[in-house]
């Protein structure tokens, strides 16, 4: 018994043009996920005008500077409540107290709105924040009056 004769398929300009238009819609369908994702994922800025803030960097050096010769020492916390904590000593280890404290909690490159801290009190030297903060990454800002001295603390 013969063999049925084999049909032979020929690639034609039709199915090179079918490979290149999928080939395409993926990279395009990508690229068009990305995008999305990269846009909703981004708040804002860091700062508003990058050039003048550089022209800060020296003072903020010299501030840094000036409040490393005072000697004080700070430790800020979290608590199990998402209160922020901190402790506030001088150059000789001894607590700080009649401060005032104040803080604003800042969420990385503006996703949520920026939350006012108040600080009270709890203990000498200890002060506890007057709200706990939601769940995520924040950057507080710390601000402490005591008498003529002045400190201004970053946290992540």
């Amino acid at each position: 018994m013969d063999k049925p004769a084999m049909q032979t398929r020929c690639f034609t300009g039709w199915h090179m043009t079918g490979i290149l238009v999928a080939f395409f819609a993926v990279v395009i369908a990508v690229n068009m996920v990305m995008a999305t994702i990269a846009v909703r994922s981004f708040g804002g800025t860091v700062v508003d005008n990058s050039y003048v803030e550089s022209q800060k960097f020296n003072l903020y050096l010299a501030q840094a500077r000036a409040q490393d010769r005072l000697g004080r020492t700070d430790r800020v916390t979290l608590d199990a409540g998402r209160h922020v904590r901190l402790v506030l000593k001088d150059g000789a280890g001894v607590a700080i107290s009649g401060a005032r404290v104040a803080a604003v909690a800042e969420h990385p490159l503006g996703r949520a709105p920026d939350i006012a801290l108040r600080f009270d009190e709890a203990a000498p030297g200890a002060y506890a924040s007057d709200r706990a903060l939601p769940a995520g990454r924040w950057q507080v800002r710390i601000t402490v009056d005591h008498g003529a001295q002045h400190l201004l603390r970053e946290v992540m």
